[in-house]
C-alpha cells in the first residue's frame, strides 16, 4: 500500500510540474512573438483605435494594408491562438486536472490516473476554439477590419459592439451556468467520471467545453485590445483565474461585465 501511495504522490508531483512547464513554455513563446514575425505589444487601451489616431473609422480602414493569407500564415496564426489559450486557460484549469489525478488514483484501486488523456481532451476543445478564432481573424483581415500591425480592429463601432456583447454575456445566466461547472471540480468529477483513458479523454472534452462556454467572449476582447497585446492577455488570464478560483468569482464576473459595457459606450460616445 505504501508503494502505491508513493507512486500516486509521484504522479501528482509530475502532473503539477508538467502543467507548470506547459504554461511557462506557452508564455515564453508568446514573449518571443509566437512565430508572428513581430514583437508583442503591451498597451491598456483599444490597440486598433489607438493606432488609428484621430481619423474616423472609414479612413482607418482605407489605410490598412494586409495582403492575402497563405496556408502557412493560417497555420502559424492557429498555433499562436492555441498556445495563447494554453497560457491563459491552463492555470485556472490546473486544480480540476490535479484533483482528477488525486481522486482517480485512490478510486481506481491505485492504478495510475490517465491525467495526460484528461489534459489532451481539455486542450483539444481549446484547439477547436483556436481554429474558429483564427478563421474570425482571417475574415476580419480580408474585410480590412483588422489592423495588421496592432492586430486589433480600428473600428469604434466593432470595438464597442464586442465590449458590450462581452459585458452582456458576463452578466448572463448562461455564463453563470458554465462558470458554476468550472468552479466546482469535485462536483464535476463525481458527475462525469468514467474509468480508463477513454473516460479521462471524455472528461477533459466536457470540462474544456464548459470552460469555452464560460470564457469565449472574454477571448473575443483580444480583437479590441490586440491579439498579441501581452498586457491584455495577462489581465484576461488573471480575470479568468479570479472568476474560477476565488470565493467571489461570480461577483468578479458581473463586475467585469459591467466594466465592459461601460467601456463600450465610452468608445461610442468618445
Amino acid at each position: 500500500m505504501a508503494g502505491v501511495e508513493g507512486a500516486l504522490a509521484r504522479h501528482q508531483r509530475l502532473s503539477l510540474l508538467a502543467l507548470a512547464g506547459l504554461v511557462l513554455l506557452a508564455w515564453g513563446w508568446l514573449l518571443l512573438g509566437a512565430g508572428m514575425g513581430m514583437a508583442p505589444m503591451a498597451s491598456l487601451g483599444p490597440a486598433g483605435i489607438g493606432r488609428a489616431g484621430a481619423s474616423d473609422d472609414m479612413m482607418a480602414v482605407m489605410m490598412l494594408t494586409a495582403g492575402p493569407w497563405t496556408a502557412g500564415q493560417f497555420a502559424v496564426t492557429f498555433a499562436m491562438w492555441w498556445v495563447m489559450m494554453v497560457a491563459m486557460m491552463l492555470p485556472s484549469a490546473a486544480p480540476t486536472i490535479l484533483l482528477y489525478a488525486r481522486a482517480v488514483g485512490h478510486r481506481g484501486g491505485g492504478h495510475r490516473p490517465a491525467t495526460d488523456s484528461f489534459l489532451l481532451g481539455y486542450l483539444l476543445v481549446w484547439g477547436l476554439f483556436s481554429l474558429l478564432a483564427t478563421s474570425a481573424q482571417w475574415r476580419l483581415s480580408v474585410a480590412a477590419m483588422l489592423s495588421p500591425m496592432a492586430m486589433a480592429t480600428p473600428s469604434r463601432w466593432l470595438s464597442a459592439l464586442i465590449l458590450i456583447a462581452a459585458g452582456a454575456y458576463q452578466i448572463s445566466s448562461l455564463k453563470d451556468a458554465c462558470l458554476r461547472q468550472c468552479r466546482n471540480p469535485a462536483q464535476f468529477l463525481s458527475r462525469h467520471y468514467r474509468p480508463g483513458r477513454a473516460g479521462a479523454l471524455r472528461m477533459g472534452l466536457i470540462h474544456g467545453a464548459w470552460c469555452v462556454g464560460c470564457c469565449w467572449m472574454l477571448m473575443a476582447l483580444l480583437f479590441v485590445g490586440g491579439i498579441m497585446n501581452l498586457l491584455w492577455i495577462a489581465l484576461l488570464t488573471l480575470l479568468v483565474a479570479m472568476e474560477k478560483l476565488l470565493p467571489w468569482g461570480r461577483a468578479t464576473s458581473v463586475a467585469a461585465g459591467l466594466a465592459c459595457v461601460v467601456g463600450g459606450w465610452m468608445i461610442l460616445l468618445h
